[in-house]
């Protein structure tokens, strides 16, 4: 039978076709990860292999290849970001609030979930564009060292360890726990000693001393890559210690590959490679520094100067074809993990529907969230939770019916989101009673129009919630907002005209209740004296007026803690740019805060008991169990957050005063006693000397837990001394 050319030329196409599905080692699934990304990297041109370093990584297309583009750049600080409609839940700073290592893992795991169906979508609709992937610039586990940082609230605040424990359940939610593939990836950063100021960020050098560097700035970064297993690591924009960090060899190589054996990728921040020869001038030439970025350890860069440099940089003799193997080796076996070219149905996680986003489930967590993370910071006569007389309510605040202090920053786009004031009227219409709003003021500004309306408003009813404090357009990164273009606060004081209408709805002498808005510290000091119950409500999620609204009606048990210093004022403070702790944060800092590290309240109350120590003696390298009970001696159900925390007696001066060592969120109900468990290791018993290394120094240490630190006033807590031999 004769075939017609139209024919052969049908078959042939065919033949081939089957040919190269079959023929590939890296699209077989069987194969072992390297021997794939072995066969698709020799597979690539240099061109083709540069294109791959960037956040925008070029599709790859030959007579063997079939890679799509992919990129890289994603956001999910508290929620799939950047990507249309998502779950928002409370800011980072909110979900550090809670304390709650659990609620950390179920919260992130619904982001991936999330993360997960909208990634299905790109895929079916050949999306490769920015924030539709799976690797996430988050968590963000920066120290908040200083309260005029405008980052801080992206952060799990000021403390290394909760930070590092709220970040490793933030990985594994994130990363999930398959065993061959990734749900997501996430990416830990910025790596290392970055947290201001934002507006020299691209040209400063961040001088630090060794024990600063290991006993404040790494630790949390190094639990991340040894118990969070995270995949990936963010290099930041500043100098350290005169090396850029997106270019070091001792923070990338020594320390992160070397010193703590990490196997993921490092990408960038944005375009910080320019910064390396344009701002720090650490570098002459952009071909000089892609190939210091690659010799350091650098994969991945978010930007184009790898794109424009490396060719060049190859040809000058400053790097070899072979030098980019690694890297590539890194990020296609990140992508493989991740599921991007097996067969279809063959990745469980591919099967997450994308009902999941913005669920009924996930609205839930992240109410939840919201309320876990409200702090109680005053409530002097038990005016709260609001008692059945109350029949009238006035709402006085420019935060009150603000979107934005539910949002944050890094946010997605909830389908529906409740106000504080919103929440507030749906609860009053609930319980019957009148309530009246009057704004007050602006943010900012010195406009007082408003007071009359104002302190009118409070006259006419019962009592008065005053919805005060600060917006992400007041603190947040650099250039993010055209109200504060340096992101960073100079000022941590509540601003003059709020300031002055809290004053004057004060005087009026009706009860008052201060619901205070903010990712950070805020000196309130008036308020403090002046005004009987103080609420901190960070920015809190979509949901974060139902909870502000369950929490001053009692419906809510408030139980968050804070994760940094209340401080009265920038006056005790060292400049903004000095990277040394001294007088930084809860464990070094010499003066009297507004409230500490730690602290809140709850409408139950607690008491501890029978602590005891597996051993009154410890020599270097052993560990210690510590147990203890307590107890919920109130009528009301309620959380505790159980904290442990170490006090050296005569410490070496450079050391500490005092750090946390353990926690834990439980749920007691009334009356119920509950025995606990902490086990201290020589890392949270050691101590980190001049030269940066961590052990076990010989002298005695009080061991503390109780519901706050030490030396809250009033703070109900046991303690007995440990001797370190």
């Amino acid at each position: 039978m004769k075939l017609s050319p139209k024919t052969i030329t049908f078959a042939l196409l065919l033949c081939a076709t089957s040919a190269r599905a079959a023929d590939p080692v890296y699209l077989n699934p069987n194969a072992p990860l390297e021997a794939r990304v072995n066969d698709l990297l020799s597979q690539m041109t240099l061109k083709q292999k540069i294109s791959q370093l960037i956040d925008q990584a070029a599709p790859v297309y030959n007579d063997i290849l079939d890679v799509p583009g992919y990129g890289w750049w994603n956001e999910a600080l508290h929620g799939v970001a950047r990507n249309g409609v998502a779950t928002v839940f409370p800011q980072a700073i909110g979900l550090a609030a809670t304390w709650d290592e659990k609620l950390m893992l179920q919260v992130a795991s619904s982001i991936s979930d999330e993360a997960r169906a909208k990634y299905q979508i790109a895929k079916l609709n050949y999306d490769t564009a920015r924030y539709q992937g799976l690797t996430f610039f988050s968590p963000n586990i920066n120290i908040f060292r200083d309260p005029r940082w405008g980052r801080g609230h992206e952060t799990y605040g000021e403390d290394p360890f909760l930070t590092g424990r709220l970040a490793v359940n933030f990985i594994g939610g994130m990363q999930g726990n398959d065993p061959k593939f990734l749900k997501t990836v996430a990416t830990a950063k910025h790596f290392a000693v970055h947290s201001g100021p934002e507006a020299t960020r691209h040209s400063f050098d961040a001088q630090v001393s060794q024990h600063d560097l290991f006993d404040t700035y790494l630790p949390q970064f190094e639990m991340a890559v040894k118990e969070g297993k995270v995949e990936s690591v963010m290099s930041a924009y500043n100098r350290v210690n005169g090396e850029p960090a997106s270019a070091g060899t001792v923070l990338l190589g020594d320390i992160l590959r070397k010193k703590w054996g990490f196997k993921g990728y490092v990408v960038t921040d944005c375009w910080a490679l320019s910064d390396i020869y344009n701002g720090h001038h650490y570098l002459q030439t952009l071909e000089q520094t892609v190939a210091a970025a690659i010799k350091a350890g650098v994969d991945l860069e978010c930007g184009d100067a790898m794109t424009k440099g490396l060719g060049n940089a190859i040809k000058q003799g400053l790097l070899t074809e072979k030098d980019l193997d690694m890297p590539l080796k890194r990020l296609f076996s990140v992508r493989f993990r991740l599921g991007m070219f097996e067969p279809k149905g063959t990745v469980s996680y591919d099967k997450i529907p994308f009902s999941v986003v913005d669920s009924s489930q996930n609205r839930a967590l992240a109410l939840l969230a919201a309320q876990k993370s409200m702090v109680l910071l005053k409530n002097e006569g038990q005016i709260l939770p609001l008692s059945s007389a109350v029949k009238s309510i006035a709402v006085i605040g420019p935060t009150a019916d603000e979107q934005s202090v539910l949002l944050g920053n890094y946010n997605g786009i909830p389908s529906s989101s409740t106000t504080i004031l919103q929440g507030l009227e749906a609860e009053a219409k609930t319980r019957n009673i009148a309530l009246k709003y009057a704004q007050g003021s602006a943010i900012g500004g010195n406009v007082t129009t408003g007071y009359a309306e104002a302190v009118q408003t409070a006259k006419s009813a019962d009592v008065v919630v005053m919805v005060l404090g600060i917006t992400p357009h007041q603190e947040g990164e650099e250039n993010e907002n055209k109200e504060n273009p340096s992101g960073d606060r100079s000022s941590i004081q509540l601003p003059q005209v709020q300031e002055d209408l809290l004053k004057a709805v004060v005087a009026t002498g009706k009860p008052v209740v201060l619901v205070l808005t903010g990712g950070s510290s805020q000196a309130i000091s008036y308020a403090k004296d002046k005004v009987p119950a103080i609420l901190a409500t960070w920015y809190s999620g979509e949901e974060g007026g139902k909870a502000v609204a369950n929490t001053l009606f009692g419906t809510n048990n408030p139980a968050g803690r804070l994760p940094i210093t209340f401080y009265a004022g920038l006056q005790d403070l060292p400049a903004f740019d000095d990277y040394s702790m001294k007088n930084r944060t809860y464990r070094y800092y010499s003066g009297t805060p507004l409230w500490g590290f730690g602290y809140g309240l709850s409408y139950s109350t607690f008491a501890y008991s029978s602590l005891n120590l597996s051993s009154a003696t410890a020599k270097a390298g052993d560990s210690i169990t510590v147990t203890v009970k307590v107890k919920n001696t109130s009528s009301r159900d309620g959380d505790e957050v159980s904290q442990l925390y170490i006090q050296p007696k005569n410490a070496p001066s450079y050391a500490p005063k005092i750090w946390l060592a353990g926690f834990v969120r439980n749920t007691l109900k009334a009356g119920e006693e509950r025995s606990l468990s902490f086990k201290l290791t020589p890392r949270e018993l050691g101590l980190v000397d001049e030269k940066g290394e961590r052990s076990m120094v010989a002298g005695e240490y009080t061991v503390f837990v109780g519901g706050s630190q030490p030396r809250d006033a009033g703070n109900a807590g046991v303690s007995l001394v440990l001797k370190i031999q």
